[in-house]
């Protein structure tokens, strides 16, 4: 039986989680926590295999909570369950200690196999990341032009590879161009969240996720990049 703790600040998720797992005879929702402090308080009490952590939660948020959980219950492995998809967020998680990640849009098979998976203290990474990140490694690799991609090494007179320079335009989800759209037509957050029905928070997340995809500063250089790239018309 693998006991599973969830951590997430959304009492609708951890229901549908709760009620997804409990159709698998060896899965066992044990617990469950809001925030990053709530969750250390039950790890205390709790026995648990494995941590569905959330990243973005109030007061202690995953990328806070994570080196407390390692240091504090070593033997518990984690399980990123978010909806934040920028390899940034992925790589500070898995480096901070995680055991896998796998977005809260996947299907409930790859869920319930990432949880499996991870308990066996094997590493996972879902689908749509791990396509996400070779496209992206794609993008930034040009294909190579036989004779200006070689420099010469004096030393041993052999021609060896350049390196390829990174370019590319920003991968943005479909969900992250509809926010990008809307924030061009000057909709605050909440009127975007009541648009597109979701949350003030979840549109703060795609907001920042696209800033940062970007590289831009502040909302006005966020709408220059786009128009002039073509994110936008």
């Amino acid at each position: 039986m693998i006991r599973i703790l969830l951590a997430d600040d959304h009492t609708i998720l951890r229901d549908g989680i709760r009620a997804l797992l409990a159709r698998e005879a060896d899965l066992q929702v044990v617990g469950e926590a809001a925030n990053g402090q709530a969750l250390l308080e039950l790890l205390a009490h709790t026995p648990t295999d494995l941590v569905l952590l959330d990243v973005n939660m109030p007061v202690l948020d995953g990328f806070a909570v994570m080196p407390l959980l390692r240091a504090q219950f070593p033997q518990v492995r984690v399980l990123v369950l978010s909806m934040l998809d920028h390899e940034n967020y992925v790589h500070r998680m898995l480096e901070a200690g995680a055991l896998g990640y796998v977005l809260k849009n996947a299907d409930s098979t790859e869920i319930i196999h990432a949880i499996r998976t991870v308990a066996a203290n094997q590493p996972f990474l879902c689908t749509e990341i791990g396509l996400s990140l070779l496209r992206r490694l794609v993008e930034r690799t040009p294909a190579p032009d036989p004779l200006a991609a070689l420099v010469y090494q004096p030393r041993n007179g052999w021609p060896v590879p350049a390196a390829a320079p990174v370019t590319g335009q920003p991968e943005l989800s479909g969900r992250e161009r509809e926010v990008l759209q809307l924030i061009a037509e000057g909709l605050t957050n909440q009127e975007i969240a009541d648009k597109l029905f979701t949350s003030k928070r979840t549109i703060e997340t795609h907001r920042q996720n696209i800033i940062e995809k970007t590289q831009t500063k502040n909302t006005a250089a966020l709408i220059r990049y786009a128009m002039s790239t073509g994110l936008i018309g």
